[in-house]
């Protein structure tokens, strides 16, 4: 049997995040310069989407590249960039054939104009995908995300658009750019770090997480089974207590405390 066939359908995460890290060091181990690991790690990229698709993952997002990258060596960076036009490119057609949607996250006026053009056409072209959207984090970071946030909002209070008595946490989640996508109820985060790195801090409030020793380019189907597995064994009461969990699902009432 499959790791798949242990997976309880009935209680899948609906939105999977993952922190791939450990491309360098994953060279760096076998002795090949950088770029080879982020060369693998975008066919770890392409196992992951079809491995998530497979067990009917609604929502999957990859954090690419966090704003903090950008003070990576320039070669690195560039680098990073050309094999992101490429991946696209490859991969389009077989997104759009397997019913994948294309979003993106971040702050895309950072990308060079060569990098911007071709995402900007993959998420056109995967559109009309309902199998799963692929929510990729590019130039993105947590505190980037809510300094706009925060700055969009008090701007709409300046305009009279929005009335501060009227702002509540639903309103703040309206004006991040992750507005739409349900957050996550699981975060991954590969190659033994136990940190989760500016990366959806305000989404990922209730999430599960999971963290492996495995490096990104060597994660494939069997070690996403394995943490939506973990995952679905963990009990989630989002400050709630068991019992009141337990009633929740089973319709029934609670004792009265003696």
């Amino acid at each position: 049997m499959s790791l798949l066939d242990y997976i309880d359908q009935e209680r899948l995460p609906n939105h999977i995040a993952i922190i791939m890290d450990g491309n360098g060091r994953w060279a760096t181990n076998k002795g090949f310069e950088r770029g080879e690991g982020h060369k693998e790690g975008v066919r770890a990229i392409s196992r992951v989407v079809e491995a998530a698709t497979k067990a009917s993952i609604k929502y999957l997002t990859l954090y690419a590249f966090s704003t903090e990258n950008w003070n990576r060596p320039a070669e690195e960076v560039n680098g990073l960039m050309d094999l992101m036009v490429y991946a696209i490119s490859e991969e389009t057609e077989k997104l759009k054939k397997n019913g994948v949607r294309i979003t993106c996250i971040g702050d895309m006026d950072r990308l060079p104009e060569y990098a911007r053009t071709a995402l900007i056409e993959c998420i056109d072209q995967t559109k009309e995908g309902n199998t799963l959207t692929l929510n990729i984090a590019l130039s993105y970071s947590s505190k980037w995300e809510l300094t706009e946030a925060a700055r969009r909002i008090a701007d709409d209070v300046l305009n009279g658009v929005l009335n501060k008595e009227d702002i509540s946490e639903e309103t703040i989640s309206m004006y991040l750019t992750t507005h739409g996508i349900p957050d996550p109820d699981l975060l991954i985060r590969t190659g033994g770090e136990q940190r989760i790195s500016n990366f959806l801090l305000w989404q990922c409030a209730y999430a599960e997480f999971y963290f492996t020793e495995v490096y990104w380019p060597d994660f494939g189907e069997k070690d996403l089974y394995e943490a939506i597995i973990d995952f679905q064994g963990r009990e989630r009461r989002f400050g709630k207590i068991s019992e009141q969990i337990e009633c929740n699902s089973t319709g029934s009432k609670p004792e009265k405390e003696q």
